[in-house]
């Protein structure tokens, strides 16, 4: 096998990884659902893994390969090394997340990371940088005495904004802010969210590949700390009846890359965007069906798409409008106009999600689609007629979101036949498994009365 890193000075890497005491290294990706999947070795088979890569066995993962097509190798991307802060002294041990390469050195088609990487390629040789910025909201729970997270109890009963009532998620925050830093990510802001026991701390946005990374990290930092604190941390979309559910509004925009300048500011016009902006949104709003599997993957994600949780359910975009589907932040420079896609939920593989949302917007530039008029009113309050001759409706459930999928031919090609074919394949299973199952709301509802 020929050396995938010539280009790369592993010398320096090497040399950080003996500075700092580290004895092994977590080779990390994700799987098509966004799990993270791990290969764990000692520092002294790092310089052989960076210079050659590392053979797994692919039709292990889900959604990846057949067993007949199975070797497949892991080649690190030395720009995410760090040292995880929660293992010291004889177990310190470091990450490095791997883009996957199959046995004649190609990249897999069914890798997300790749994928990703691919439209974001899309995106550079129209000129743009494609930024996002993710915020994973997240729920602390805790365990009964024996353990059990169910039925969830939400860690405390505060609300939107509020201190915490006591120290624990005070001193999550922190620690969990020191972690990111660790990883290189830095934090932006941390606070309490609407819902009993939920929690948001917001990171940096940046190049989608690089967010899509922290966002992967964030998910698994969150949960350890968690658990050290004797508490659980969940990213379900709605653990919990009757109180708002956790969402991953993404921050978006693009940026010039001959001279770095956001291509989403006009700041002539009424809500500060550009053509360009105006186009991408449209595409997104187009494609805004067709991509929500992507962005919403589990059943549970469409018990948080209802009406009265700030979750949107209408297709609609504005600046004032929370319930809308974008919403166009104020800016308090040109340079930070944006534009906030409001349904995914912090359970999307990152990778797939910021993948299918470049798609659809650059879809929008390249057919100069329009945008329809901004919609300024809380959609929810509007009269039935009014809301229902001018705005279309968002999936109400996977089933009909997979339907919906099937038929975008942008999705299909963001996330490539190999992908696009094997999450739907997952994604029926999943919704057939739901749908024959007989839940405790049934139950309760009807074995009395029949």
């Amino acid at each position: 096998m020929t050396n995938l890193m010539k280009d790369i000075d592993t010398d320096k890497l090497i040399a950080l990884v003996k500075e700092k005491g580290v004895r092994f290294t977590d080779l990390q990706f994700t799987d098509i659902g966004g799990s993270v999947k791990n290969v764990t070795i000692p520092t002294s088979e790092l310089a052989s893994t960076l210079n050659h890569g590392i053979w797994f066995d692919g039709s292990s993962i889900e959604g990846f390969a057949r067993v007949a097509e199975s070797d497949m190798y892991l080649v690190p991307d030395v720009s995410t090394f760090a040292v995880l802060p929660w293992l010291t002294g004889e177990e310190t041990t470091a990450r490095l997340i791997c883009n996957v390469f199959t046995p004649d050195g190609q990249p897999f088609v069914g890798d997300p990371r790749a994928q990703l990487g691919r439209v974001v390629a899309e995106a550079g040789k129209m000129g743009y940088i494609y930024n996002t910025g993710p915020e994973l909201e997240f729920f602390l729970l805790k365990p009964s005495a024996e353990g059990s997270i169910i039925p969830p109890r939400p860690q405390d009963s505060s609300s939107y904004f509020d201190q915490p009532a006591d120290m624990v998620a005070t001193g999550l925050w922190r620690q969990v802010t020191g972690a990111l830093t660790s990883f290189g990510i830095e934090a932006e802001a941390m606070h309490h969210e609407v819902a009993t026991g939920q929690h948001e701390i917001d990171f940096r946005y940046s190049d989608a590949l690089k967010t899509a990374d922290n966002a992967v990290t964030f998910r698994v930092l969150v949960k350890i700390i968690a658990r050290q604190r004797g508490l659980y941390a969940t990213f379900m979309p709605k653990p919990i009846r009757g109180i708002s559910g956790n969402g991953m509004h993404v921050h978006q925009s693009l940026t010039y890359k001959a001279n770095g300048k956001n291509a989403f500011s006009d700041p002539g016009d009424s809500h500060g965007l550009s053509k360009i902006a105006k186009h991408f949104l449209a595409g997104q709003l187009a494609h805004a069906r067709g991509m929500c599997a992507i962005l919403a993957p589990l059943v549970n994600s469409y018990k948080r798409l209802v009406s009265g949780y700030e979750a949107p359910v209408y297709i609609s975009w504005g600046r004032i409008n929370r319930s809308a589907l974008v919403r166009i932040p104020r800016a308090h420079t040109h340079e930070s106009t944006r534009l906030e896609l409001r349904n995914p939920d912090p359970s999307c593989n990152p990778y797939l999600a910021f993948a299918v949302m470049l798609a659809a917007g650059l879809d929008g530039i390249r057919k100069e689609l329009p945008v329809p008029e901004a919609t300024e009113e809380n959609v929810y309050l509007m009269a039935d007629s009014k809301r229902g001759s001018a705005l279309g409706v968002l999936p109400g459930s996977l089933d009909e979101a997979i339907d919906e999928m099937e038929k975008d031919g942008v999705v299909r090609d963001a996330l490539g036949a190999h992908i696009f074919d094997r999450f739907i394949a997952a994604k029926r299973i999943e919704w057939e498994d739901y749908r024959m199952d007989v839940t405790p709301w049934e139950l309760d509802k009807y074995l009395p009365a029949y």
